[in-house]
This record gives structure tokens, C-alpha cells and sequence, in this order.
């Protein structure tokens, strides 16, 4: 049998060199997390790793084993198929990991190379990643990290994008949890990733602007809807001198009401949040909001939000240590904040 392993270390350059990453794990397994860029082709569908894992614990390890050949078996010349398609165009060796480089991984493995491809087996499988992932937020230090701060609808997010076009070392925090990071930050945006799968993204992002001068992100609180931004990382978030972004009212209305398109299809998923506001703005508040809700007034909903609750909720955000840049366009913001940046960069004290 053919056998060809590699340690993760050397995974990971081989990943930055074009190598394709094959995560044979289950599609369960990889909806919740795997290496950024890998791709899935699994060995057993959800139901299958089931009925083998419950044979294994029942009957013994060699039930299990002969069960998973005889799922396996048929499927070999798709699988052998399917990883020629995804490796059209990839630069060096196919990398194979399961869950902690047992036999999945090591049966795929084989498969490949006496199929001709040239495949090598992840030692210690996404375990061994993860591990990585958490010694990196543990250990690790980061250049410096310069926050774009405000009141909710200043523009925050859409000066980052326009920063981060232009070639800045934006690190998008909301865009990589999925949310928008207020109580209505998940409407109409795709399912968040998981806690394990948001951090590998961070530190993929991370790992591209390792050699940038400083970093650039928006200010989160510790969480973004269920996810929780590395703590490490989030204290380092709060060194640097901040730039806040102030604008008007009728300013900051207009870009909250840019940043959730097609209102009218979302009225139903504003409820819930709304009513559980109950607390904090008393119920005669919110039944007045739920009205403006139900008649489609939406800019006086988002003025009366920001007015009662996102206002008095985030003013105590502002930072002592501060540039600040007042708001009149988006335009206007990004070359404000591109010329803070520069001052601040390029201080004797930076």
C-alpha cells in the first residue's frame, strides 16, 4: 500500500503555494469547520459515518472497517473523478486530511496515488490545524491595529470596503462572521460560519497581512451576533489611537437604510429583535416602533432607533485616544481616514 504523509508545517506551505487540500470528512464535519480553501470530497455522507461510528462502538473496530469498505468500494472511480476535476490547474500536491489523520485520510490517500495522483496524507488531520489555530490566538503578536469607530450608520463599514479596494490592510471582521454586529446585524445576510471556522478565516486573513505595516478594522464589542472575536486579538484591537467617524443624523439614516436592501422582504425579521427591546426602552417605545415597523416607515424607524437605542447604547464607546473625522460623503471619509492613517503611521510615536 502506498503510503505518503506530511506535517502540517509543511501543509501550510504547500497551501500557500497552490497545493490542493482535500477534506474527506464528512459534509456535517465540513459545514462546521476545515482549512481555509480545502475543499470537500468525503469519503462517507452524514448517514453513513453514522451507521459505521455506532458498528464500531456495538460490534468491534473490524465490523466497522468491513461495513466502510463495502460503502466505499462503489464509490472509488467517482471520488478518484472528482478530485481530477479539482485539481485541473492546481499547483503541486493534493493534501488529504480527515479528522485526525486516521483512516479516512490514510484510505484516500492510497487511493489517489495508486490511481496516479500525487497525494500525501495530513499528520494529526484538522485536529492538528485546530490546535494551530488556537496556539495562534494564544501566542501570537500583530502589528498595529488601527480602529475605525462611530455611531451606528456613520459609515463605518463602507469606508473600510472602499479602503480595502484600494489596497489597505483591512481586516473585515463583519464580513467574515456574517453579521453586522447590532441587534438586527444578521437580517437578510447568510447563516454565520462557526466559532472554530470564523477564527480560521481570521487567521487566514491575518496570516495574508503578515507583512503590512499595521492593520485596519472596524470596532466590535467582543461578540459579532454568536461569534466571539479572539480575546487576544480584540485587547490588541484597543491600543492604538482610534479614528472616529462622526456625521449627521439624516446622514446616518441614509446609510443604514443601504446597508439592509430590500426592507419590505425583512419586515417579519425585524419583529422579534424590535419586541426585545422591551426591556431596555419600555414597552410604550417599542409599540411605537412595531407601528412604524407595520406601516413600512422606514427611515423614521431607523431615526427613532438610532434616537432611543443605538445612540445612548454606544456614545460611551468613544474613545480618549482619538482622531476625529467628520463625515459629509462616503468619498469624503475614505480620503479623511486614508490621510489619518498616514499621519498616524508615519509619527515618530507609531
Amino acid at each position: 500500500m502506498i503510503q505518503a504523509t506530511v506535517e502540517l508545517k509543511k501543509v501550510l506551505r504547500l497551501r500557500a503555494q497552490g497545493a490542493l487540500l482535500v477534506d474527506v470528512r464528512t459534509p456535517a464535519e465540513f459545514s462546521e469547520a476545515t482549512i481555509p480553501g480545502a475543499v470537500n470530497v468525503p469519503i462517507f455522507s452524514n448517514e453513513e459515518r453514522a451507521e459505521i461510528g455506532t458498528l464500531y462502538k456495538q460490534q468491534g473496530k473490524g465490523v466497522a472497517r468491513k461495513r466502510g469498505i463495502e460503502v466505499v468500494s462503489p464509490k472509488i472511480p467517482q471520488l478518484m473523478e472528482q478530485v481530477e476535476v479539482l485539481r485541473r490547474g492546481c499547483n503541486g500536491p493534493v493534501v488529504v486530511f480527515c479528522w485526525r489523520g486516521g483512516m479516512r485520510s490514510l484510505a484516500m490517500t492510497s487511493l489517489m496515488n495508486l490511481a496516479g495522483i500525487h497525494a500525501r496524507q495530513l499528520i494529526g488531520g484538522y485536529k492538528a490545524f485546530r490546535s494551530h489555530i488556537c496556539a495562534y490566538f494564544e501566542e501570537a503578536d500583530w502589528q498595529p491595529i488601527y480602529v475605525l469607530r462611530g455611531l451606528t450608520g456613520v459609515g463605518k463599514t463602507q469606508v473600510l470596503h472602499h479602503l480595502a479596494e484600494q489596497g489597505y490592510p483591512v481586516v473585515d471582521l463583519e464580513g467574515l462572521a456574517n453579521h453586522r454586529g447590532s441587534a438586527f446585524g444578521a437580517l437578510g445576510l447568510p447563516q454565520q460560519p462557526g466559532q472554530k471556522m470564523f477564527e480560521a478565516l481570521l487567521w487566514d486573513r491575518l496570516l495574508q497581512l503578515r507583512d503590512a505595516a499595521y492593520l485596519l478594522t472596524e470596532g466590535e464589542s467582543l461578540h459579532i451576533g454568536r461569534l466571539l472575536v479572539p480575546k487576544r486579538f480584540h485587547q490588541a484591537m484597543q491600543v492604538q489611537t482610534s479614528l472616529w467617524l462622526g456625521a449627521s443624523l439624516d446622514f446616518r439614516t441614509k446609510i443604514i437604510l443601504q446597508d439592509y436592501p430590500a426592507l419590505d422582504q425583512l419586515r417579519e425579521q425585524f419583529e422579534k429583535p424590535i419586541c426585545a427591546l422591551k426591556e431596555r426602552l419600555g414597552k410604550k417605545i417599542v409599540n411605537q416602533l412595531l407601528g412604524l415597523l407595520n406601516e413600512g416607515r422606514w427611515e423614521e424607524l431607523v431615526y427613532e432607533l438610532m434616537v432611543h437605542y443605538y445612540d445612548p447604547l454606544y456614545l460611551h464607546t468613544k474613545p480618549e485616544q482619538r482622531v476625529e473625522i467628520e463625515l459629509e460623503s462616503v468619498d469624503a471619509g475614505v480620503e479623511r481616514v486614508a490621510a489619518a492613517l498616514q499621519e498616524l503611521t508615519s509619527s515618530p510615536e507609531s
